[in-house]
């Protein structure tokens, strides 16, 4: 599944060298939501870590990136993990921070009810 979004680079962590061959690289997106701002970590790893390297906090990037989730069984007990894992990044057009493909509503949505009438229920 690969998703895109659109935010503020927050918070960018150095490389880590996990293994002899797994490396990656962790950093936050400050994203608005209305009343609330998120703040999501994505994961870029191996080759992907330097893409990074060309922004620096504080500039509004779209991020595309697949939705990944595992389980793992330990003492019996399972837990899941789940990871955003980044793999493109990109300047940002001037949108305010809207994630990218967010539908954009020119007009009011319709009422359910088409007169002050019909909202009269019977209980």
């Amino acid at each position: 599944m690969s998703f895109d979004i659109q935010g503020k680079l927050y918070e960018v962590f150095e490389e880590q060298q996990v293994s002899e061959k797994f490396k990656k690289r962790e950093f936050v997106l400050e994203i608005p939501d209305g009343s609330y701002t998120q703040y999501v970590k994505f994961q870029l790893t191996q080759d992907k870590c330097s893409l990074l390297n060309q922004y620096k906090q504080g500039d509004e990037v779209k991020v595309t990136f697949n939705l990944t989730g595992k389980p793992f069984v330990k003492n019996g007990s399972t837990m899941y993990f789940t990871n955003l894992q980044a793999w493109r990044i990109e300047g940002a057009s001037n949108n305010a921070g809207a994630p990218a493909g967010a539908p954009a509503f020119s007009e009011p949505a319709p009422s359910f009810y088409s007169s002050d009438a019909d909202n009269d229920l019977p209980f």
